[in-house]
């Protein structure tokens, strides 16, 4: 039985019954189911706040890690820019200009990327703009790697064209270190030890017990064979081409003639004591291009860093020569 409804009327002074419409219910129904909306919305709300859902926890925990991988992944390439740079400084400062050949073009180093719809597939997300940078800089450092290897071949086909020149340049010393006594002169103004003033000393000079071997430094052909009883007494000079040519003095004995070729680490003759010298000893000269330089700078096929230093240093502390 539906529940009737009354109200007082004041002016009888009864009680009367209320009738309800349809319009009433409806009305009344909708206040109830829009109240029920309100306090369900406010509850997920609440509840989206401070509780979620497994699956949304583990994907904002994998974008979480791919930002980090992101991250990390900028931070390797930096790393590898910089080594990469730094490759490319040696091979135009050093390896090409070992050769004497150009630095490999700029614009194929930096050569850029085609394809304008390259990235295309990656666009249209939250994170968008920074993975196509990513891969910009990915394949930046692909080009700059490709064309590495390319100049690294360029100058692997220089080294073996120029191999001859290579093993025609002198770079070992003329005595072994073996039977080295010590370097009594460097390259440089010196004492002359018979006028006793100061005179360009244009060589090293060697000491080593007379009878020891001395190497030809450098391939070469035997230019000239003499000897004087002052000056360089018994000496040979080799021819090497390149602009290189040695000169070897003082020597005892002589075991190679005009002309002849000979090979680098070949023995060519003996230290001696002849010409104008005040000892057992070999005087060695380097001369490029016609001018006399410094034999010390050559020396890099049969010592250690170590021994270079060292050798740099006894021949700059010796203040008077031995002719």
């Amino acid at each position: 039985m539906a529940r009737l409804k009354y109200k007082f009327n004041p002016t009888t002074l009864s009680f009367e019954k209320i009738s309800f419409t349809v319009r009433d219910y409806f009305v009344q129904g909708m206040r109830y189911l829009f109240a029920g909306l309100v306090i369900g919305a406010i509850g997920v709300t609440l509840y989206a706040s401070f509780f979620k859902d497994p699956d949304t926890a583990r994907l904002e925990r994998e974008i979480s890690y791919l930002k980090t991988q992101v991250e990390d992944l900028n931070s390797e390439i930096d790393t590898l820019e910089t080594f990469a740079v730094d490759l490319q400084d040696k091979d135009d400062k050093v390896y090409r200009s070992i050769f004497g050949a150009a630095p490999y073009p700029e614009h194929q180093r930096r050569g850029g990327i085609g394809g304008s719809d390259r990235y295309k597939a990656l666009k249209g997300y939250e994170s968008s703009q920074e993975i196509i940078e990513t891969k910009k800089r990915i394949a930046r450092l692909q080009r700059m790697f490709v064309e590495q290897s390319k100049s690294y071949q360029d100058v692997f086909e220089f080294a073996k064209a120029q191999s001859a020149m290579l093993q025609s340049i002198p770079a070992i010393q003329p005595v072994a270190n073996a039977d080295l006594k010590r370097i009594a002169s460097g390259f440089g103004m010196r004492i002359h030890p018979i006028y006793k003033i100061a005179k360009m000393h244009t060589g090293l000079d060697f000491t080593a017990d007379i009878g020891t071997e001395i190497y030809a430094t450098g391939d070469g052909a035997i230019e000239a064979v003499d000897s004087k009883l002052s000056g360089y007494g018994h000496h040979v000079i080799i021819k090497h081409g390149y602009g290189f040519q040695t000169l070897y003095a003082h020597m005892s004995r002589v075991t190679v003639r005009p002309g002849e070729k000979v090979k680098r680490g070949q023995i060519i003759g003996y230290v001696g004591n002849t010409g104008a010298s005040t000892g057992p000893h070999l005087h060695y000269e380097v001369w490029r291009n016609g001018e006399k330089v410094d034999p010390a700078f050559y020396f890099y096929s049969d010592i250690t860093p170590e021994q270079y230093e060292d050798l740099l240093q006894r021949a700059a502390n010796a203040n008077q020569s031995f002719d």
